[in-house]
């Protein structure tokens, strides 16, 4: 079990979901998107780099960290204001907005920032390990 290649795997993994926030975050007021169309807040999704019969193929100790799976747009992620003077509004006045949760968006931040330090944490316990095992290794 390697523990850095984990813990890299799941920084690398609780980036891109903090980019994908701060991406749903910047763009809950646009109407549209650089296709044109209504942006749609977006999902990571993520999981375990191996699948679980592999895992049992390999053995309970051969771990292997996680992986993005995709980035998927959220259902229902739209809301209509009426707004008959906006250049984008349709024929009945009506403006098409992405339906981001600012308090759900913020919340997905501060919890992918936590993981984010556990496993920065993970890799500074694991060097410290490994650094006094060589030293007791020396003593002896």
């Amino acid at each position: 079990m390697n523990v850095f290649e984990i813990s890299l795997s799941g920084l690398d993994v609780e980036w891109q979901r903090l980019q994908i926030a701060a991406q749903n975050l910047a763009n809950m007021n646009s109407t549209r998107s650089t296709l044109g169309d209504v942006y749609r807040p977006l999902r990571l999704v993520s999981g375990p780099a191996a699948s679980f019969s592999a895992t049992l193929e390999e053995g309970a100790v051969a771990a292997s960290g996680v992986r993005v799976i995709g980035v998927e747009p959220q259902a229902n992620a739209l809301r209509r204001a009426f707004e008959p003077h906006h250049p984008h509004a349709d024929a009945d006045g009506f403006v098409t907005y992405p339906n981001v949760d600012h308090a759900g968006e913020m919340t997905l931040m501060i919890r992918a920032s936590r993981a984010y330090e556990a496993n920065l944490a993970a890799i500074s316990i694991a060097q410290e390990m490994y650094s006094r095992a060589l030293d007791v290794g020396r003593q002896s």
